[in-house]
């Protein structure tokens, strides 16, 4: 059980990496470069359910952020489950 617990963080950290990387480079890089396609590829299918309840307010959109909040809710709950 412990090592699934390890195993749930550790992609939990991974995906909300991955999440910030992609805020990092969407100001960096051209849109059509392959590392921010990647990136993209990955979080807008995780952002796009977010996005529909929740428009962008003022020009600033906060959906990557209710999305990692969610990331941790969802590895709390499942690490409690197992425990």
């Amino acid at each position: 059980m412990v090592a699934l617990a390890n195993a749930i963080h550790i992609a939990s950290l991974g995906l909300t990496f991955i999440v910030f990387a992609d805020i990092i480079v969407g100001y960096i890089l051209n849109p059509y470069h392959p590392l921010r396609r990647t990136l993209n590829s990955i979080v807008q299918p995780l952002l796009a359910p977010i996005r529909r309840f929740m428009p962008p307010m003022g020009g600033i959109d906060l959906s990557p952020m209710v999305l990692i909040i969610l990331i941790q809710l969802v590895e709390t709950i499942l690490i409690r489950l197992l425990m």
